[in-house]
């Protein structure tokens, strides 16, 4: 009995029962219920594998699937969460480690919380302090705890969090991108792991139709994912900027003599040292900072219960939530003013889902519940405790709640805290830019990878210093930090509110729960969100409005790319080369075939790029072997290495051209250098050859009469451990001695009696002279043939058109990073051609 495995698209299970279909060649099964026999199907070969052309050959495969059989399945290639299955001193780095990266941010905000809010509605008894606590409690509860520890945690896309994940997941799940480059093959990818819609749920498959139609819900979903991911930018810039100021500001309770103008300078110091140790990675400075955090969460919790059982132990009863309509009561419009700095509370929520890509969820959930919650509402009992009894120390409440003989050393670990936590958004910041360049809405830049043991850490070298300019800029032109807060208010509700719509959306496409439960999740804290937002929104003209003007520039920017390159790519789809040219050219293209390998680089994932074409022409020779490469990032965090490269074969044998597409996560880090690459490449091409050369020696026992050197490849054959493949599967799978295994597991009894056979003399001896040449072809060198395809708008285009696609993206495309810059090729090995399309 075959062991339970994935392969492609095909699954075989422990079961003796088989079952003969048709297969077309992307490796799907075509119904034949008019033909049960089926034996003599048509099948027609043809020289390419354009979309225009279909094929069916019989196989012989298991049993039908459903789709619950297909979720049971343990898939052994799947790479899942980095940090499962590790040892008791692994996991206990972990949470140092957590804290240090994750935690930071709302682990900081008792520095600033009470003093934003008693800004904008001023203690005037006891009352107030009670109803502001009591809404502070129950905002902690309500959002980080519930709505994202609880929630939003589990809308992971295979341990990969953030508002491009959720993206990822609903793609991965109905065809809501508008970038044309999806490929049925994308879903046999082992991590692809889909829960398909259930028939009985007409709900889940009325939303799955409906996205995938309606090309306005595309374009508003990406808008929405732009918009969420511009808000993550904007926190990133605000975060240093709050945290650093309001722990600096403590030396004014220290020391009188220390002026605002001081603390704003040290502040610059601050910053500059965080942003310039960022590149030492979240490993190094995780586990470094991880127990400075601890240490803070413990002082937090300490003075806490120093000042509750010093001042006033009544302020328990804040937990009692009619304080909360009291509050509104005495205060009216100021507290609902003062809703925006009581939301700070909650911030470094989007942190815990956007940083999760480091740590599992488990590790960030048992975190949060067992120490970050209980010391965050020791810290804010304590602070209310003090002001309980000083109702005017408002101003700066936490530094001012703090005894006298730990001040300086509090004092200290507060800055270290406030470092940690522009980290924790920096980090953040990193993890988004990432999966939205990936997943084609935002330029590409240069991202180096700080960790040899997980890749899912990553720094960017130009984010980070933009980051730091900003930051510079918003902390020497607004000092104040109920500015500053405001601003943060704004920067984590946008992000919020994305997230609560997104993954309301998870939960009726893919979670399929209950109407009732979604509907309660999403009026509940979209409208928790949306009360919190106005707030924040009416005093945007006190200076916060600088963080509203930045995200919407970063929306433009993500939105102008994606924008330039759907439509590039949708034209050079239009544009390709006709495959009845190319026959008509022959095996020569009408020029001169020169020794070597040539990597012509395109954005194609099927057909003849034009641009090809375009080498024809210009160059005096070709080489005699062409491969059209194709670098695709697909909706999956990760793909595993033996499932990188698919092959085609475009055109008969002998014009010796192929069609690779080089597939990546938008998890995954490409640190291979070009010799790598190749040496892959090469590798993964002579296994096709291989595949191929098998199921045309399986052809040829069926069919004596058919000339399988004048066609291209079926699509399916047998591998060497019996199983049943399609062609368009990846050609890195691991087995070993391919000649000898086959003729040892594929051959039958009937087989074995002709072993003279002519035919497969000739196969073998074509299929060594095919390597032969490809060996041949390798040792005198390999270039890489980069095609750049710019776009222009047209004459008669609108004015908007021209000066987005003449100007705006194509500023961002020059500078953009090439595709290729990843490999270091020498300029002796490369060759550029450009060609204009017009839009």
């Amino acid at each position: 009995m075959a062991e339970g495995r994935s392969n492609g698209g095909l699954v075989s299970v422990n079961s003796m029962e088989f079952r003969w279909v048709y297969q077309d060649e992307e490796g799907y099964e075509i119904d034949n219920d008019d033909n049960p026999g089926g034996g003599e199907g048509d099948s027609t070969l043809h020289d390419s594998d354009d979309e225009d052309y279909t094929e069916k050959k019989l196989i012989r495969t298991g049993p039908r699937i459903d789709s619950f059989d297909v979720e049971a399945l343990e898939v052994p290639s799947a790479q899942r969460n980095d940090y499962e299955d590790v040892t008791l001193g692994r996991r206990i780095m972990l949470v140092f480690q957590t804290l240090g990266v994750v935690f930071g941010d709302v682990g900081t905000s008792p520095l600033y919380t009470f003093s934003v809010m008693f800004s904008k509605a001023p203690v005037e008894g006891n009352e107030d302090v009670l109803g502001a606590l009591s809404l502070v409690l129950y905002t902690l509860i309500l959002i980080p705890l519930i709505k994202y520890v609880l929630i939003v945690l589990w809308a992971n896309d295979d341990g990969e969090g953030g508002t491009f994940a959720l993206y990822s997941l609903i793609c991965r799940h109905a065809k809501a991108s508008l970038l044309p480059d999806q490929l049925p093959s994308d879903a046999r990818i082992s991590s692809f792991r889909l829960k398909l819609p259930s028939p009985e749920l007409e709900r889940s498959l009325k939303i799955k139709e409906r996205l995938e139609t309606s090309l306005t819900m595309k374009k508003l979903l990406l808008m929405l994912v732009l918009a969420g991911t511009s808000m993550v930018i904007a926190d990133g810039v605000v975060t240093p900027a709050m945290s650093v100021i309001s722990a600096v500001s403590g030396l004014k309770i220290g020391v009188s003599a220390v002026t605002q103008e001081h603390v704003v300078m040290i502040s610059v110091a601050f910053l500059l040292v965080l942003f310039s140790v960022q590149k030492y990675g979240t490993s190094k400075v995780g586990l470094i900072v991880g127990p400075a955090l601890f240490i803070w969460f413990c002082s937090l919790g300490g003075i806490g219960i120093y000042n509750l059982v010093k001042y006033d132990t009544r302020v328990l009863r804040g937990f009692n939530p009619v304080y909360i309509y009291y509050f509104f009561k005495r205060n009216s419009t100021n507290a609902w003013y003062s809703l925006g700095g009581c939301l700070l509370c909650a911030t470094g929520s989007e942190a815990m889902f956007a940083d999760l890509c480091y740590f599992s969820v488990r590790s960030v959930q048992l975190t949060f519940v067992f120490l970050v919650l209980p010391c965050l509402v020791l810290g804010y009992l304590g602070q209310a405790a003090y002001l309980m009894a000083n109702h005017g120390d408002t101003t700066q409440a936490f530094f001012s709640s703090v005894p006298s003989g730990a001040f300086w050393p509090v004092f200290l670990i507060a800055n270290v805290a406030a470092l940690i936590a522009s980290r924790a958004m920096t980090t953040a910041t990193f993890s988004c830019i990432k999966q939205s360049t990936s997943l084609g809405c935002f330029p590409r830049l240069k991202i180096i990878h700080t960790s040899r043991k997980f890749m899912g850490q990553i720094y960017i070298p130009v984010v980070n210093w933009f980051l730091l300019a900003l930051t510079l800029v918003l902390v020497c032109n607004i000092s104040s930090i109920y500015e500053i807060g405001n601003a943060y208010g704004i920067a984590e509700l946008g992000v919020m509110m994305m997230s609560t719509v997104l993954v309301t959306l998870v939960m009726l496409l893919i979670w399929q729960i209950h109407i009732l439960i979604v509907l309660s999740f999403a009026i509940i804290f979209l409208g928790l969100e949306l009360t919190f937002f106005s707030s924040v929104l009416w005093s945007v003209g006190d200076g916060s409005w600088i963080i509203l003007v930045f995200a919407v520039v970063t929306f433009l920017i993500m939105y102008i790319w994606n924008y330039g390159s759907k439509l590039k790519y949708e034209t050079e789809v239009k544009q390709k080369m006709s495959m009845d040219l190319l026959r008509e050219l022959g095996p020569n293209l009408g020029t001169v075939r020169a020794p070597g390998i040539g990597l012509l680089y395109n954005e194609l994932a099927k057909g003849v790029p034009e641009i090809f074409g375009h080498f024809l022409t210009t160059l005096p020779a070709v080489h005699s072997m062409i491969i059209f490469v194709c670098i695709k990032y697909v909706p999956v965090p990760v793909v595993p290495q033996n499932e990188r490269f698919l092959f085609r074969r475009v055109c008969p044998k002998s014009y010796h051209i192929f069609r690779c597409v080089a597939r990546y996560g938008y998890k995954d880090v490409r640190k291979e250098n070009h010799q790598t690459f190749e040496q892959l490449l090469i590798e993964s091409l002579e296994k096709f050859i291989h595949r191929e050369a098998q199921e045309r020696s399986l052809e040829s026992d069926g069919d004596k009469d058919s000339d399988s050197e004048e066609h291209s490849l079926s699509k399916v054959l047998i591998a060497p451990n019996g199983g049943v493949y399609s062609l368009g599967v990846p050609l890195l799978a691991d087995f070993k001695d391919t000649t000898k295994s086959f003729s040892e597991a594929s051959t039958s009894d009937e087989q074995s009696e002709t072993p003279t056979d002519p035919s497969i003399f000739d196969a073998q001896k074509n299929l060594e002279k095919e390597l032969f040449f490809i060996r041949k072809a390798k040792e005198c060198g390999v270039v890489y043939l980069l095609g750049h395809g710019n776009i222009r708008a047209r004459k008669d285009s609108w004015f908007i058109k021209k000066l987005v696609i003449n100007y705006f993206y194509a500023f961002l495309r020059k500078n953009c990073r090439r595709e290729v810059a990843n490999l270091s090729i020498s300029h002796s090995q490369l060759m550029q051609v450009s060609m204009t399309y017009m839009v």
